[in-house]
């Protein structure tokens, strides 16, 4: 199949899926309001191999040092799959399944398959990292920019709720130190540990609720934009290649959940 956009409806609800542009949602409308920040390096866009920064663009994989282009430096930031062209497996009514093949300047072998899955009051996004050849560590994440305001007359910014057991103290350098301190307020750009799973509630006070949930532990919260916010789950925090590896291998792929539940005030 080719890799045209494809659109998705559900009840009121309409999501975009972009193949051709690192497989990412474009849009989410839920009652004809975009609920994602509109332009080609926003939407929702996921995050593979690798989630958030890695330090100096190197990770060790056993005694090898692999060496990432540093396209946020010093350091190299959010996976190679957002700036690839996907591919369509298939789409059903309501569901749209993409994969992508992995290809330099990521080492090895593998497939990402996004399966984009629509309901009329809840948008369900998984995705797996499998591999038929060596084994490698890897991430998966997604990053959405929320519009901070829906608009229409009266229309207030929004609110983030949630209560992460720990934040991940931040150097300087935007990578986490490896100790945790307790939640501070924001603006963030801060990844917190949710061990029950990722649940945080996003409310346009008189408009809409957003849930965002996944069974990970791992959630970037970034707000220091005045157009968006970001809640991004994922499966370890930044530079997690290093610090905390999740392996694929050829019997056991990578998976994650990420389930956005709306409802209008």
């Amino acid at each position: 199949m080719s890799n045209d956009d494809i659109t998705l409806t559900a009840g009121d609800a309409e999501v975009d899926v972009l193949p051709g542009n690192g497989g990412r949602v474009g849009g989410l409308r839920v009652g004809g309001t975009e609920l994602l920040r509109q332009g080609e390096r926003f939407g929702c866009f996921p995050m593979v191999p690798w989630c958030g920064r890695i330090r100096d663009g190197r990770f060790l994989d056993g005694a090898e040092v692999r060496q990432m282009p540093l396209n946020a430096p010093p350091n190299a930031i959010h996976g190679t799959v957002r700036d690839g062209a996907w591919s369509v497996a298939r789409v059903a009514e309501g569901e749209a399944v993409i994969t992508y093949d992995l290809v330099e300047p990521w080492p090895y072998a593998g497939r990402v398959t996004h399966v984009v899955a629509l309901t009329p009051d809840s948008l369900s996004l998984t995705m797996s990292v499998e591999t038929y050849d060596a084994s490698f560590p890897a991430q998966i994440g997604w990053h959405p920019w929320f519009n901070r305001n829906l608009g229409g007359e009266g229309a207030q910014d929004v609110r983030l709720d949630f209560s992460p057991a720990w934040q991940e103290e931040r150097g300087d350098d935007h990578l986490p130190t490896g100790h945790r301190i307790d939640p501070r307020p924001g603006p963030w750009d801060d990844c917190f540990g949710m061990p029950g799973g990722v649940d945080v509630t996003l409310t346009w006070p008189g408009q809409l609720e957003l849930k965002v949930g996944s069974r990970e532990e791992w959630v970037v919260v970034y707000d220091e934009q005045e157009a968006a916010v970001c809640v991004e789950p994922q499966t370890g925090p930044p530079n997690g290649l290093n610090t905390l590896p999740r392996l694929v291998t050829p019997l056991e792929p990578l998976e994650a959940t990420t389930t956005w539940t709306w409802r209008r005030l």
